[in-house]
């Protein structure tokens, strides 16, 4: 893509990236980004902001300590909290930033994780996750961070989701991760 330039989070992005989503009618407060970036002063996050011409277009997070239990065991960064303006889809921006997000992750760790909503609006993440080699962790649907167990009546929002992983590193394998 022309003129797209994906760096990391800076002060100065924080209030411009609060008002595009707030432009759009979706609740991203202006404190949900100064936590981001605390944290990735802090080395607990990583984010990584994307600028087509100048103006934001997407961003994806990498969170370093995430509070899935399999994911902490077993050491693996989650890509968390991943969106691409509606007017900046299909331009191969939201794969540049899973590219950058997964080659930071690979110095780190052989096996990143995402966690996707099951709702039909995350339709369009479910398809991109599968096609860039995130497979189900074999531990079924999670409700807001808890397994789901046969017999469950669950309500089918954003609070329903199924986690992935891909292996990064060649000859690296996630089932050899202790937490599988």
């Amino acid at each position: 893509m022309r003129n797209l330039a994906i760096r990391m989070l800076e002060s100065r992005d924080v209030a411009p990236i609060s008002a595009a989503f707030s432009d759009l009618g979706w609740n991203k407060p202006l404190s949900q980004y100064e936590i981001y970036l605390s944290e990735q002063q802090k080395g607990i996050r990583t984010v990584f902001v994307a600028f087509v011409g100048g103006d934001f277009a997407g961003y994806v997070t990498i969170n370093w300590s995430p509070s899935y239990p399999p994911y902490r065991a077993g050491g693996i960064p989650e890509i968390q909290d991943f969106n691409v303006l509606p007017r900046f889809r299909r331009q191969g921006i939201g794969t540049n930033l899973m590219d950058q997000a997964e080659q930071k992750i690979s110095e780190r760790s052989c096996v990143a994780g995402i966690g996707v909503g099951m709702p039909p609006d995350y339709g369009a993440a479910q398809r991109l996750y599968v096609l860039r080699g995130y497979v189900p962790d074999g531990k079924g649907l999670t409700r807001d961070g808890r397994p789901v167990r046969q017999g469950d009546e669950i309500a089918v929002n954003d609070g329903l989701v199924l986690y992935l992983t891909k292996t990064l590193t060649e000859g690296a394998s996630p089932e050899r991760s202790p937490y599988l």
